[in-house]
């Protein structure tokens, strides 16, 4: 069934299913702990955080939203700062008349600072302030109280534009720091303080103009005029050139000493133009900037762009911490590759101040000469060579110094700390003396490192604070350096700076390996190091980051057992114990005893043992106890050891068969006292003799024992038997005393007096009388203890010391089995009566017999094995041999040997073996031999069988197993159930049921590889969000989907309850969260999913409630599960059920009026927050009330025109709104009548009453009627137009995706177009094709064809017929002569006037006006009919000639504006279509704007990479191409040659059809693929063309464009398109009379239109498109659209001056106009649109081919065809107005039409009010066309082609010529027979 190997994506993909579940890194901290405290915030994303370190309020700033909270993070106050009106474009006040641009706008906050208190000056200035600083009215700040941020102290009400602070744009960036000088010139003398802001800031394109990178702003004092946060004259600021050029970013600005630093990233525009960080200084007293000065900071690795800094402490000096990132290429665009870099203020002061003295003494160059310093932002200053003491003398420079300096050379450092995720965010802590930084990154992550004193780094933690969210520049500790304050984009979170007080041990405490932590040894905690009181001694804190520390321990502890019964001395050996002071003791506690003083000796502790009565009692079953014993500081533990107290009476109790060796061999210290039968501690006994320990006195006296047996230990039962025994060691009993021999059977003592002998080697024998056992017992030997007796006092004996009693005949039941049991148990099989039997020898009365019966057979299982054999047989019986050896070979199964299994036999009464294959089918019964007795026969006859398979259902599974296989055939059940296995390839698959003969039923397992049919379970699910109340439908997308049998959805929830209690315990959620969801324990709710195909099922979300926190959502698929997460980047959410308004809501209880024709709008919130406008179902009573519209606070629904029935009691139908499982009652609904329909008034009115009343009556229902039905119309307008709206933004999403797509794909083309490749056709071919469409071989391209010996004549005839037409007379009369002929048909007149194109061509000028004569006429003829229908088609040879006209004024202006983006529409286009399945027979394609091309079968396809190899010159090169599994192989060609040759002409590339395609696989392994071949499939009359799925190539194959031979050349499908006809050809469809087939078949009589066969019913359903191919239409159009209005802009713009001829031509015909008195502008506007976008536009749009060297197919020409047809639509008067029966191309581009009309407006307006007069400009123009393009044209033959025309209509031309008297006297009629008789040697009457 598994034929197929699997993809190694899908066992990669399987394999990720089973191992996925959360996992935490080696440094993961999941912070779920109380000790963390975090607070939602609005505003995001949140942009700054501020401590004010006095009180510990916080400060936080974002969009929108300012607040203050508390240390522990509790919201005091809450400011909203926006969104206000405001534009960028525009200085503030923002007034909506004076600003058009704005709108209202976001408040980002730029700018969040503490301006501290101090000096003389109010409120403010003594208690500060919080500077505000926002994106609004071009950054302006304000002042807050710092108690309340609500009050306002300071607001710039009316700025002026030096009170422009921040940056107006939220990307760029702002910092500041505060300062406060001395202020000199304003105080009058010393104590007078001035505060300012130095700002730092971003370049924005918007607003003012003049603002520079570092400005100076005045805070303090602000008495008028002066004003605060002005920039004024005396403060300084950094003056650059071209400040775009540098685009700095700001990072940091920082106060330190005397200075402040400026931290930024700029592109280095004096070196490589890279960008680079920098630090920047200024001196806080320079209001100059003289002093600036900055050098760049480098961070080894290409770490090159600082996020953020901290300046802290290393060593105790200070140092500037900076986190960089690598950029993207020379862009400022930060990657996620990151480093920490620590740069020393000391080494950056030197590296600044040698820039200084280097610019200012020695010209900026350094001693080797390189230069090393210069003057940075293209300022017009130079470094100079002034004194040396320059420098010294001014420090802070002055005005004869250069500035600003930037130095040439970096300040390197090696990075500390590296990651490849983006570090966003540093701060540093000093603890005990180390150096500690905390990095916040881009995943939301606060990362600990700790700083070596040589800068290096290691991470020791890692914090998970706001999972996804990036951390904020603003890091901050608190004031007690114990919590650092985390800002992510909505969150603050106060997290712990260790987590030390949690370690409640010191081995746990140093094992978390924090710098902050170690432990206090007499504190016996966890601290921090200035918590330890005595840190600074020795072993009294032990640092946990020290690898080498080790936890106070008792190393040993002697004695370290001890007897229970006594007291001891117990010394302690402890090491790193803390010194203590004379005055301070330790005590010894042991378990819970009260403590004892301890005596500290050095490293070793004296204490007492407990007294033995104190102590615990042992427990029982035990002979000890272990105690532990605590090093006691007052109630602090230092350190615990264990002492072991043991009884030596408890060791002999427990074991009671040897007391004395158990004692004597004891661990413990225990003797033995034999004559008082004692185990003691002690080393004495009180009758004196004693038995030491082995351990204390190796080799002293032994235990008394009893150490074997003398007699057998073969005891047969029923027989008298006497037990001897031996016994050592007796002598030490000095008295004598009786013994005793006792034996235990079964728990039943035989005492047996014994006579004691001595012998020589102190060995005693003990002979126990004589005695007959008799005790049942149900097997052939029994075990019994033996053992002897002193009296009461039972002597040891040796352990396992027995008496084997048995009986011959329990369980030997025939004659084998006797004779198999060993000859030492004397064992016979006895003939006696009543029946034979197994006997002792000594008791069989008869001769026992020497040779057994033959074998008895009662039982074989089974009765049937296959023919291959391999099933093991059980033989049961009796006398089956005495060993395995007797049977060997002696066993037949129906005639075949059978093989034993040794393991399988029984004594006698079982035999194994294995069948054997018997070749055929067979039966017979089992034989067995048994030496020469005659063979045993079984009563059972064996049957060998053939089981056969004949079905399985299903017949195909997913690799994850589960599935129930249902097997059926015949003669299944062949052997036993056990030897059945069932297999899927190698796979097993376990049989669940009970099987019979004919079926079988097992379970798949799961397997690590495919095979058969590849069962890729899912790889999308959509949509991710549910309601609580469930029910929504969830579409998974796969394939083979129908392969899982029992596909469920479940929901992981649980109760909010346990959910606070596992935020308490921190390591239980650990443990949970590695279980994942496959914790059986859970409680889920689940639903069942249902399969539609094998590529789809839908799951039904389960209701969950309110109560419930949802922690899972997965897919079970039969054995495995799936989790949401695995498939879809993000979770499955579950939001609360949507809220829905009563439709009255004024008064519920009445019902809502509703006027039919309208829409019901139902209000609510959330409407479409887990629900699609597609899944909402809205019943009104027993109707549907159709949805037309959905956002997330309207639901729109269309009832039906007359009111339903209600479902229930009440007489109006109610209106309900299913979501899923919700179901919502919205209220009655109650159609309003129509009262104003007067009723027909009575029969008894008088007679002329009844007719006025009727005529009356007649009118007012007309009216209402009209009325009405334009009302109808209105709102079925509206309608549409709101259901185009919401499908476009329903479709938005997947087209935005689809034109990244486009564009990414379009990007490589870009570059070449423009130049060399865009495949513009040259004038001949485009002039041949505009002027001659669909003619294969047109006159341009032919040659003179007439015989040679005429051919000089004619030319001269030729001529003179050319001299004839540039007669405008003859011209004009040949003209109209001709159309007035009835045989001249339409296409002759466009044949003519191309041809007198071509003749005339070098004399444009004169075309020209004979076209403009023939025009006039023309506007004379319709100006007497309609003249809104002059020039609508091409009717005349004029109208033709002005197309032509047109087409050669227009080709510049094609090749230089509007070639390139239709070459680019046409690209996209093509794109498009090509990623989609295109039915080569019909044309069709999945992806089109075209209704009638549209392929709306939903066909599976699937898009591959195939490596083409293509010869190229001498090499070959492999090329990736892009196809479909469903493209035929022509198709697959083209898409091979579009890639190969792009860029390049279509016709400079071969055809398709002299290429073959060559799949090659291996070295060998070549296959030439064909549309047509022997393996193509053919059902019935319809054969398919082949394709790449047909011939089952896979992705990423490797394939060959070869030159076709001969004998590959079969039956193709082809598209061959000559130019204007666009039909997909079929060569070879009538085959054999079968007709060919792609993706659909076609109709089976395409001769019959599809909409004649139809009913007029079908033809209404057929023009309201299913929204779902509207859908796929309108995400084409959305993908489309830019270049749609790229090519429209292209032609309608009139930023650039309009073609000349088309304002010469419009000119003309405004002038037409005016002639003849035509003043309505609708006419003139027809007039432009007939000669100029539907004569040429439209035609150029539709036939790009035209222009460009490209082929257009069926499906891209369908597509032209639709913008073709909008662009038609744009140009039209009328108004635009689409309905249900609307063109479906109308409904796609209703938007956009109004849009593009208003272009069209435009452009005529726009040309009209130009000057004209162009009439000269224009004449040059033609004159430089005729002289540029006249020798393309084949004049000649132009003129032979005209002649026939006149040949044809001689005599009528000739006539029309003399009936002229102009004509007349210019000869006209003997000139042209002049010509005729030379051309044709026609004889005229000249």
């Amino acid at each position: 069934m598994l034929a197929s190997s699997t993809p190694p994506s899908l066992l990669l993909f399987l394999i990720l299913l089973f191992l996925s579940h959360p996992c935490i890194s080696a440094y993961g901290t999941d912070l779920t702990s109380d000790s963390v405290k975090r607070v939602e915030l609005d505003g995001a994303p949140l942009s700054h955080l501020l401590l004010e370190p006095t009180s510990g309020y916080l400060y936080v700033g974002g969009v929108d939203h300012l607040y203050q909270l508390t240390s522990s993070l509790e919201v005091m106050s809450h400011v909203v700062t926006g969104p206000e009106l405001d534009s960028a474009d525009c200085l503030p006040p923002i007034l909506a008349q004076d600003c058009p641009s704005a709108t209202p706008t976001h408040n980002y906050n730029k700018l969040l600072l503490l301006e501290p208190g101090g000096g003389a000056g109010g409120k403010e200035a003594e208690t500060g302030s919080l500077i505000v600083c926002g994106s609004l009215y071009q950054g302006i700040c304000d002042k807050r109280s710092l108690s309340n941020i609500s009050h306002l102290l300071y607001q710039t009400s009316n700025p002026v534009d030096t009170q422009y602070v921040a940056a107006n744009d939220p990307r760029i960036s702002t910092v500041a720091v505060v300062i406060a000088t001395e202020n000199k010139q304003e105080a009058g003398g010393a104590g007078g303080v001035l505060r300012l802001m130095l700002v730092g800031r971003g370049y924005t394109s918007k607003g003012p103009s003049d603002v520079q990178p570092i400005t100076t702003r005045r805070l303090f004092p602000v008495a008028p005029p002066r004003l605060a946060f002005s920039q004024e004259e005396e403060l300084g600021k950094l003056v650059v050139g071209s400040y775009v050029d540098y685009n700095n970013h700001f990072v940091k600005a920082i106060a330190h000493g005397s200075y402040v630093y400026f931290l930024f990233s700029r592109r280095d525009m004096w070196h490589k133009k890279e960008y680079r960080t920098y630090a920047s200084r200024l001196c806080t007293s320079d209001r100059s900037f003289y002093s600036y000065v900055e050098v760049p900071l480098l961070c080894r690795g290409g770490y090159n762009l600082a996020q953020g800094a901290s300046l802290g402490a290393h060593k105790g000096q200070p140092t500037l911490f900076v986190v960089m990132a690598a950029g993207q290429a020379s862009t400022p665009v930060a990657t996620g590759r990151s480093a920490l870099c620590v740069y020393g203020m000391e080494e950056l002061d030197a590296m600044l101040q040698q820039t200084q003295e280097v610019c200012y003494t020695e010209g900026g160059r350094g001693s080797s000469g390189q230069e090393e310093a210069y003057i940075a932002y293209a300022v017009s200053s130079k470094c100079l060579k002034l004194p040396k003491d320059s420098l010294s003398e001014y420090p802070c420079g002055g005005e004869h110094t250069p500035n600003p300096i930037a130095s040439a050379v970096p300040l390197a450092a090696t990075p500390t700390f590296t990651a490849t995720t983006q570090l966003t965010a540093v701060t540093t802590a000093t603890e005990a003396g180390h150096t500690i930084t905390f990095l916040g990154n881009r995943e939301g992550r606060l990362q600990k490192v700790l700083v070596r004193s040589d800068r290096s780094g290691q991470l020791y933690d890692s914090v998970l604070v706001d999972g996804g969210s990036a951390v904020n520049a603003d890091l901050l500790l608190d004031s007690s350096q114990k919590h650092i304050y985390v800002l992510t984009s909505s969150r603050l979170s106060r997290v712990p700076v260790s987590s030390c007080e949690r370690q409640t041990d010191c081995q746990s405490c140093l094992t978390v390996r924090d710098p902050y932590c170690g432990w206090c040894v007499l504190e016996g905690r966890c601290s921090r190091k200035h918590q330890c009181k005595r840190h600074a001694q020795p072993n009294h804190w032990l640092w946990s980051f020290e690898p080498t520390n080790r936890c106070v321990t008792v190393e040993s502890l002697h004695p370290a057992n001890q007897s229970k019964d006594e007291q001891t001395q117990v010394t302690l050996s402890v090491i790193q114990l803390p010194a203590l002071t004379k005055a301070e003791s330790l005590s010894c506690v042991f378990g819970l005893l009260p403590p004892q003083p301890a005596f500290v000796m050095g490293t070793s502790i004296t204490c007492q043992s407990p007294l033995p009565e104190l102590l615990p009692p042992i427990p029982t079953g035990s002979d000890h106890m272990i105690l532990p014993v605590s090093l006691m500081f007052g109630h602090v533990t230092i350190t615990r050891g264990n002492m072991t107290f043991y009884d030596c009476a408890a060791v002999g109790r427990l074991n009671p068969s040897s007391q004395c060796l158990a004692c004597v061999s004891s661990v413990w210290r225990c003797s033995w006292c034999p004559l008082d039968q004692l185990c003691s501690h002690k080393h004495t006994c009180p009758n004196q003799h004693i038995i030491l320990n082995q351990r204390l006195s190796p080799g002293s006296a032994s235990c008394p024992l009893i150490f074997s047996l003398q007699s057998s230990a073969l005891v047969p039962m029923g027989l008298s038997t006497t037990v001897v025994l031996l016994g050592q060691n007796l002598d030490i009993y000095p008295d004598e005393a009786q013994y005793v021999c006792v034996v235990e059977i079964e728990g039943v003592q035989f005492n047996l007096t014994a006579s004691v002998e001595k012998t020589h080697d102190n060995t005693h024998t003990f002979t126990c009388s004589p005695h007959q056992f008799q005790y049942a017992v149900s097997q052939l030997q029994y075990a019994a203890p033996v053992y002897l007796r002193r009296g009461e006092r039972r002597i040891d004996t040796t352990p396992g010391l027995r008496l084997h009693l048995y009986d011959c005949s329990a369980g030997q039941s025939d004659c084998s089995q006797c004779r198999a049991v060993p000859q030492e148990y004397g064992c016979v099989w006895c003939p006696g009566s009543p029946a034979p039997s197994c006997v002792y020898n000594q008791s069989c009365s008869s001769v026992p017999v020497d040779t057994c019966p033959p074998p008895l057979i009662t039982q074989v299982l089974p009765v049937t094995g296959p023919l291959e054999g391999g099933v093991l047989v059980t033989i049961r019986g009796s006398n089956l041999g005495m060993k395995y050896q007797d049977v060997m070979g002696g066993v037949t199964v129906a005639g075949v040997p059978c093989l034993l299994q040794p393991d399988g036999y029984q004594i006698s009464t079982r035999i194994v073996c294995e069948l054997q294959p018997s070749g055929e089918q067979k039966e017979g019964p089992v034989l067995v031999t048994v030496g020469t007795t005659p063979p045993g026969r079984s009563t059972q006859t064996f049957t060998y069988q053939d089981p056969r398979l004949l079905a399985l259902v299903p017949d195909k599974g997913p690799v994850s197993g589960g599935s129930r296989l249902t097997i059926r055939g015949r003669e299944l059940l062949t052997g036993q159930t056990s030897d059945l296995s069932a297999f899927l390839g190698s796979q097993p698959c376990y049989i669940v049921e009970e099987v019979n003969d004919t079926q079988l039923v097992c379970q798949t397992g799961s397997s690590n590889q495919t095979g058969g049919v590849t069962a890729r379970v899912l790889f999308d699910a959509t949509p991710a969000e549910s309601f609580y109340e469930g029910g929504r439908a969830i579409r998974v997308m796969g394939r083979n989907l129908d392969v899982v049998q029992h596909p469920i959805i479940s929901v992981w929830v649980e109760p909010l309850e346990v959910q606070r209690v596992k935020r308490k315990r921190r390591l239980a959620l650990l443990t949970a969260k590695q279980q994942l969801v496959f914790n059986g324990t859970m409680t889920t709710v689940s639903e069942r999913c249902n399969v539609l195909s094998s590529s789809e099922m839908t799951c039904m979300t389960p209701r969950v409630t309110s109560e419930v926190k949802v922690r899972g959502v997965w897919f079970q698929m039969d054995n495995v599960r799936v989790d949401y997460e695995s498939i879809k980047e993000t979770g499955f959410t579950y939001y609360p059920n949507p809220e829905f308004y009563h439709l009255n809501r004024e008064d519920p209880g009445s019902p809502y009026r509703f006027k039919p024709g309208g829409v019901i709008a139902v209000e609510g919130q959330h409407l479409t927050r887990a629900m699609s406008r597609q899944e909402v179902v809205a019943r009104l009573g027993d109707q549907e009330c159709k949805v037309k519209t959905l956002d997330n606070t309207h639901l729109y629904c269309e009832p039906p025109e007359t009111q339903p029935e209600s479902l229930n009691d009440n007489e109006l139908p109610s209106l309900k709104v299913y979501m899923g499982n919700l179901q919502v009652d919205l209220g009655l609904v109650e159609y309003d009548r129509n009262s104003l329909l007067p009723l027909i008034p009575m029969a008894a009115q008088i007679g002329l009453g009844v007719g006025a009343a009727v005529v009356v009556l007649s009118v007012l229902v007309v009216i209402l009627m009209y009325r009405r039905k334009s009302k109808q119309a209105l709102r079925d307008y509206k309608k549409v137009l709101l259901q185009l709206e919401t499908l476009e933004i329903n479709v938005g999403d997947q087209c935005r995706k689809e034109f990244t797509d486009l564009m990414t794909e379009m990007m490589d083309l870009s570059s070449d177009v423009g130049g060399p490749g865009l495949p513009l056709l040259d004038y001949r071919t485009y002039a041949e094709r505009v002027f001659f469409p669909g003619q294969q071989t047109a006159p341009l391209s032919r040659q003179l064809d007439v015989p040679d010996s005429r051919k000089q004549t004619v030319e001269q005839g030729l001529m003179q017929l050319n001299n004839l037409l540039n007669n405008r007379l003859f011209l004009t009369r040949f003209i109209h002569t001709l159309e007035a002929q009835q045989g001249f048909s339409q296409r002759d007149r466009g044949y003519v006037a191309s041809l007198l194109t071509m003749a005339l061509h070098d004399k444009l000028e004169y075309f020209t006006e004979v076209m403009k004569t023939l025009l006039q006429d023309l506007v004379q003829q319709y100006v007497a009919k309609n003249p809104k229908l002059m020039l609508r088609r091409t009717e005349t040879v004029v109208e033709k000639m002005l197309t032509n006209w047109m087409s050669i004024c227009l080709y510049s202006f094609l090749k230089e504006v509007a070639g390139e983006p239709l070459y680019m529409l046409y690209r996209a286009i093509k794109y498009q279509v090509d990623k989609g399945p295109v039915d080569v027979v019909t044309g069709k394609a999945k992806r089109t704007l075209n209704d009638s091309h549209l392929l709306r079968e939903d066909i599976d396809y699937y898009a591959m990479t195939l490596t083409a190899l293509v010869k190229n010159g001498v090499d070959v090169q492999p090329c990736p191409v892009k196809v479909l599994d469903t493209d035929t192989i022509t198709q697959v060609k083209d898409k091979i040659l579009d890639q190969v040759y792009r860029g390049a002409p279509f016709s400079q590339r071969p055809a398709a059809d002299s290429l073959d395609l060559e799949w090659r696989s291996g070295q060998a392994g070549h296959l030439t693929l064909s549309d047509d071949d022997v393996t193509a499939v053919v059902q019935g009359r319809w054969k398919r063309i082949n394709t790449l799925q047909h011939y089952k190539v896979p992705d990423g194959a490797t394939v060959a464009l070869i030159p076709r031979s001969q004998s590959s050349a079969g039956v193709g499908v082809n598209q061959v398109f000559q130019t204007g006809e666009k039909t997909p050809m079929l060569e070879g469809e009538e085959e054999e009379g079968l007709r060919l087939w792609h993706l659909v078949k076609s109709s089976e009589d395409p001769e019959i239109p599809k909409h004649r066969k139809s009913s007029m019913r079908e033809r209404e359903r057929a023009k309201a498109i299913p929204e779902i191919y509207l859908t796929r239409l309108l995400s084409m159009k959305g993908t489309l659209q830019k270049f749609v209005d790229d090519v429209f802009v292209a032609i309608l713009s009139t930023k650039r001056p309009p073609p000349i001829a088309v304002r010469f031509f419009f000119d003309f015909l405004d002038d037409m106009a005016e002639k003849h008195g035509i003043d309505d502008p609708e006419t003139v506007h027809i007039w432009k649109t007939n000669s100029l976008p539907l004569r040429f536009w439209v035609n150029i749009l539709k036939n790009p081919q035209f222009v460009l060297d490209v082929q257009v197919t069926d499906s891209i020409d369908a597509v032209l065809s639709v913008i073709a047809q909008t662009f038609i639509d744009s140009c039209t008067t009328s108004e635009h107005k689409v309905g249900r029966d609307s063109p479906v191309n109308k409904l796609l581009y209703a938007r956009e039409i109004p849009r593009y009309k208003q272009l069209v407006e435009r452009y005529y307006s726009d040309i009209h009010s130009s000057a004209s007069g162009c009439y000269q400009e224009m004449n040059s123009t033609l004159t430089e066309l005729s002289g540029s393009f006249a020798s393309e044209m084949n004049t000649l033959v132009a003129l032979h082609e005209l002649y026939k025309y006149i040949n044809k209509y001689y005599d009528q031309i000739i006539i029309s010529l003399e009936e002229d008297s102009s004509g007349q006297k210019m000869q006209l009629a003997y000139r042209l027979q002049q010509v005729a008789a030379l051309v044709e040697n026609k004889v005229t009457d000249l």
